[in-house]
């Protein structure tokens, strides 16, 4: 019972944020092909409540791995779980910053992740793991991943100069400085320097064993 407890939650789990993540990226598609580059400035209005739902969500997925739920290891779904809402926070927190084009490549990359990923775990869910869906999972993830984390760090990077013009002004009043202070954010991205490059690497090695598990299945089949 357990079991098909379980079982039963996680399907609903990755089907609700396959089901979130593609409405946005349709959501956001419709619009740039609607609207060209002037979609961009209204990409966090339009799906940011939305983004923010799925993010919120996906810290559940720690608790998978803690719980053995999920056999993957913690600390690269820790860092990409958090690189992504602590970015959300700091978006929410900094209205000016939303419309930037940035924030819609920023979404692109998260969406692209989030559909190479659940798509993966509702077939290995359902029973019947499929190869091409688990070797894109495994190989165009790495590359994006990187390309997210990119683009992460140039974000809080222009932030930076936003945050030290606000400091003193009524535009930000946050329940506690330092929070905000660029010196926390100068801290936050040596910290995604520093964890993304141990998350790839962890990554690539994680490709490389589960595509080797895979082979030698194939072979003894």
């Amino acid at each position: 019972m357990r079991f098909s407890l379980s079982l039963t939650y996680l399907f609903s789990y990755n089907l609700l944020q396959f089901c979130g993540h593609t409405w946005i990226f349709a959501n956001m598609t419709a619009r740039f092909l609607s609207f060209g580059e002037d979609a961009q400035a209204g990409t966090f209005y339009f799906v940011g409540v939305m983004m923010g739902v799925c993010q919120l969500l996906s810290l559940l997925e720690l608790f998978h791995i803690a719980d053995g739920f999920e056999e993957c290891r913690l600390f690269p779904r820790f860092m990409q779980v958090m690189e992504r809402n602590v970015l959300l926070f700091l978006l929410i927190s900094l209205e000016e910053f939303q419309s930037k084009p940035i924030v819609c490549v920023q979404f692109y990359l998260w969406n692209i992740l989030g559909l190479l990923r659940y798509p993966h775990e509702l077939f290995c869910l359902s029973g019947t793991p499929y190869f091409k869906m688990l070797w894109m999972h495994q190989t165009l993830s790495v590359p994006v991943y990187l390309l997210s984390a990119v683009t992460e760090g140039i974000s809080i990077v222009h932030m930076l100069p936003c945050w030290s013009e606000s400091e003193g002004t009524d535009s930000v009043q946050p329940s506690s400085p330092y929070i905000y202070s660029p010196f926390m954010l100068m801290a936050w991205l040596l910290l995604l320097v520093l964890g993304s490059s141990l998350t790839l690497l962890l990554l690539l090695k994680e490709r490389k064993e589960i595509l080797a598990s895979w082979n030698n299945k194939l072979k003894k089949d």
